[in-house]
C-alpha cells in the first residue's frame, strides 16, 4: 500500500459526544480541530465537519495528535468542577 493509505488523521478528539449530537455548545458553533499529514484527507474531513454545521480548524501535522489528545483529556477532566455536565466545548477565537 502507498503512503496515502497509511497517512494518519486526527479529528473530533476535543469534541464531547453530547455537544457533537447537539451541534453546538452554549449557542456557539462547535470547533473541530483537525491534524494530519495528508492535505486531501484533511480537506475531506473539513467538508464533513462543515456539512455538519461545525467549524473545521486545521491545527497542522499529525504530530499535533498527542497535543489534541491531551487537550481532550483536560477538557474531560474539568467537567465536574466546571459543572458543565459534558456540555462544554473548546472554542478558538481569533
Amino acid at each position: 500500500m502507498g503512503s496515502r493509505e497509511h497517512a494518519g488523521r486526527k479529528a473530533f478528539n476535543t469534541t464531547l459526544a453530547g455537544t457533537l449530537v447537539a451541534g453546538e455548545a452554549a449557542g456557539q458553533q462547535l470547533d473541530v480541530l483537525i491534524a494530519g499529514d495528508d492535505a486531501g484527507a484533511k480537506r475531506t474531513i473539513a467538508e464533513l465537519v462543515e456539512a455538519g454545521g461545525m467549524r473545521p480548524v486545521d491545527v497542522g501535522p499529525l504530530r499535533r495528535a498527542r497535543q489534541l489528545e491531551q487537550l481532550g483529556f483536560l477538557h474531560i477532566s474539568v467537567q465536574a468542577q466546571l459543572g458543565a455536565g459534558f456540555g462544554s466545548a473548546i472554542k478558538l477565537h481569533w
